[in-house]
C-alpha cells in the first residue's frame, strides 16, 4: 500500500495575487482620479463617499478611504479570516497611496470637452481594476468588504451587490449637488462599472465544476473539504485505453475558489488531470436556493 503523503496546506502568500491587487488598484485609481473626479461625477463605493466629502468639505479622498477602512478591516478579520484581511490591507494601502499620489500630482483634466465619454472610460477602468482584485479573493476595502461578506453567505454576484450599494450612494449625492443630471451620470457610470466587474470575474456564471483524475484522490478530497469547505463526490470510472479502474473527483465550487483548488491539486499530485467547466446554475446548500415558480 502506498504511504499517504503529508497534508498539503495552501500558502498564506502568493506573490501573483498581490501583483494583481497592485495592478487592479492602480487601474481603479487612474479611473477615479483622472476620469471621474475632474468632471465632478459621482460614483459608488467608499471612493464615491470620499468624492462626495471632497466636493462638500474638501477632505482628501485618500484620507477618507484610509479612516473608514480601518473600521471595516476589523469587521473583515472577524468574518472573512486572516488571509482575506492581509489582501484587504494590501489593497487599502495600494489604493490610498495611488489616489494620494494622483491627487498630489494634480494633472490636467483629461477629455475636458467630452465629460460623459471620460466618465465611461473611468468606469471601465474602475470596474476592470476591482474585477482583477476580486479575482484573487482580494479587496480594496470599503464597500468591497460588505460585498464579499454578502457573497460568502448569498450567491449574489459582486457586481449585483455593488450596484445596490452604489445606487444608494449616488442617490445621496442629490443632497449636495441638487442636480438630477449628476445623478443620471452617476447611474450610467456605476452601471458600466458593475457590469465590467462581473464580466472580468465572469460573474454571470459564478459556479464552476471540476472533474479531477488522480491517484491521490482521497487526499485531494480531504484537503478541499478541510480548507475550502467544499464537498467532493467520488465516482468510479474505467480508463478505456488502459482498461484500469480510476477514481474521479467531482467538485462544485465558486469561481473565486478555482485558483485555490488548482493549487491544492498541484501541491498533492503534479500529474493529476483536471477538467474545469463553467455551469449556468448550481442549486443547493452553499449555492443558489431552488426556486419553483
Amino acid at each position: 500500500m502506498t504511504p499517504k503523503r503529508p497534508n498539503y496546506q495552501l500558502k498564506s502568500f502568493y506573490w501573483k495575487d498581490y501583483l494583481m491587487i497592485i495592478l487592479g488598484t492602480f487601474m481603479y485609481s487612474v479611473g477615479i482620479t483622472q476620469f471621474i473626479m475632474p468632471h465632478k461625477f459621482v460614483t459608488g463605493g467608499l471612493a464615491g463617499v470620499g468624492v462626495l466629502l471632497n466636493y462638500a468639505i474638501s477632505i482628501p479622498v485618500s484620507l477618507t478611504i484610509l479612516i473608514i477602512n480601518v473600521i471595516l478591516i476589523i469587521i473583515a478579520w472577524r468574518i472573512l479570516g486572516s488571509q482575506f484581511l492581509a489582501k484587504t490591507i494590501a489593497g487599502v494601502i495600494c489604493l490610498s497611496s495611488f489616489i494620494g499620489m494622483f491627487e498630489a500630482l494634480n494633472l490636467r483634466v483629461i477629455m475636458e470637452s467630452e465629460p460623459l465619454i471620460a466618465g465611461m472610460i473611468g468606469a471601465l477602468l474602475c470596474g476592470s481594476g476591482i474585477g482583477l482584485v476580486f479575482s484573487v479573493n482580494g479587496s480594496t476595502g470599503g464597500t468591497d468588504i460588505i460585498i464579499m461578506i454578502v457573497n460568502k453567505y448569498r450567491n449574489f454576484t459582486p457586481g449585483r451587490t455593488m450596484l445596490i450599494i452604489d445606487v444608494l450612494i449616488v442617490s445621496a449625492s442629490f443632497i449636495i449637488f441638487q442636480s438630477v443630471e449628476t445623478i443620471i451620470y452617476g447611474f450610467i457610470i456605476i452601471a458600466i462599472m458593475t457590469t465590467t466587474i462581473d464580466y472580468v470575474i465572469n460573474g454571470v456564471r459564478q459556479s464552476v465544476q471540476f472533474f479531477i483524475f488522480s491517484r491521490e484522490y482521497d487526499q485531494i478530497a480531504d484537503e478541499i473539504t478541510r480548507q475550502l469547505h467544499r464537498g467532493c463526490t467520488v465516482l468510479d470510472g474505467v480508463g478505456w485505453y488502459s482498461q484500469q479502474s480510476v477514481k474521479v473527483l467531482v467538485v462544485m465550487a465558486k469561481r473565486t475558489e478555482s485558483v485555490s483548488i488548482f493549487r491544492i491539486v498541484k501541491g498533492i499530485d503534479d500529474n493529476a488531470f483536471i477538467s474545469q467547466s463553467s455551469v449556468i446554475g448550481v442549486y443547493g446548500e452553499g449555492f443558489d436556493r431552488i426556486r419553483i415558480k
